[in-house]
């Protein structure tokens, strides 16, 4: 052969293997994790955008902005809308249907007006938040329970400002405070700063997290819990809230038996006109720490009930309380 052909000839040729199925599966779920996380990292910057803007209005500013968003989303009839008119008349069958309604877009309007706050309450310093209460009911049943040093349990219900709950009770004593996981990831950690920020301690919905409540009743301590949230099947049973079969926590009615807790209720009233709130703590019904579950459940939900009844426009109804049934079924009461 011509040696002069094999000039300016590779010597060897690379040949880039086939990948297999499994390798460009995972190389694809790579680039979605990465793209998912992008949009997470977009969204909560959003979030806190919206947020600083908001901590920038003056309160009755915030509650004009709430109102607007409030009326829009009756108007359209939204899926908030729905839910929540759906909610009202399973919970007040002897309303008339002008009631309902009124009471549905009124309890959207609170709602909205709940969102618009969370940036004065999260975003502005601790001291600036709670110079919006402006008087509070039940002091001196806070005070006793906190002296007996036996730990007291806060049943915060979703009803008016919620957040601005733990702010004031993070300014009474040492608190820890339950808390469900965000589904936006990513704003986890600035969620649990905005919270811990007087020094509040947050224990997440696992085993782990029952044991730091368990520990800060021992020492005395505040626990808060939002005792109207649906448990996950196994962690709660059936009782009713208003009339209605209710997936309700056993956690409470545990934690105050094993430790002999002292268990309070607490809601922050919005008050008219801008004015501010009303904090108002009371004695949980007495059979809640009952041996008997059943009986115990049922003093939680009327406990939250004797609250939801002061201020029914500003409890959070846009929430599915109702979605599984004792039957079995999931969401038939909202199709």
């Amino acid at each position: 052969m011509d040696q002069s052909l094999l000039l300016g000839a590779p010597t060897y040729y690379r040949i880039r293997p086939r990948r297999s199925t499994r390798e460009r599966l995972v190389l694809r779920l790579g680039g979605w994790r990465k793209e998912g996380v992008a949009i997470q990292n977009i969204k909560v910057y959003l979030l806190i955008s919206v947020l600083r803007v908001c901590s920038l209005l003056p309160l009755r500013l915030a509650h004009g902005l709430g109102m607007a968003i409030g009326k829009l989303a009756w108007v359209r009839q939204t899926e908030s809308a729905r839910i929540t008119r759906k909610n009202l008349s399973l919970c007040f069958p002897q309303l008339t249907e002008p009631q309902l309604n009124e009471l549905a877009a009124q309890s959207l309007v609170e709602t909205a007006k709940t969102a618009c706050e969370l940036g004065r309450v999260w975003i502005r310093s601790a001291p600036q938040a709670l110079e919006h209460i402006v008087r509070v009911s039940g002091q001196e049943i806070l005070d006793e329970a906190i002296d007996a040093d036996r730990g007291v349990i806060m049943l915060a219900p979703h009803l008016g400002n919620w957040e601005l709950c733990g702010l004031f009770l993070d300014s009474q004593c040492q608190s820890t405070y339950l808390y469900k996981p965000p589904k936006l990831i990513a704003f986890e950690q600035r969620m649990l700063a905005y919270r811990g920020r007087l020094g509040a301690k947050l224990a997440p919905t696992t085993a782990k997290g029952v044991a730091m409540l368990v520990k800060a009743l021992g020492r005395g301590e505040i626990v808060g819990i939002l005792p109207d949230q649906e448990p996950n099947p196994d962690s709660g049973l059936f009782a009713p809230f208003f009339g209605v079969d209710a997936l309700t926590m056993t956690l409470v009615a545990k934690l105050a038996k094993r430790t002999e807790a002292t268990v309070l209720s607490i809601f922050a009233k919005r008050l008219e006109e801008g004015e501010g709130f009303e904090v108002v703590i009371a004695r949980a019904r007495p059979e809640i720490d009952a041996v008997d579950l059943d009986v115990a459940a049922r003093a939680l939900n009327a406990t939250v009930e004797d609250c939801v009844r002061q201020a029914p426009s500003q409890y959070q109804w846009e929430y599915r309380r109702f979605k599984h049934q004792a039957d079995g079924t999931k969401n038939a009461l909202y199709r």
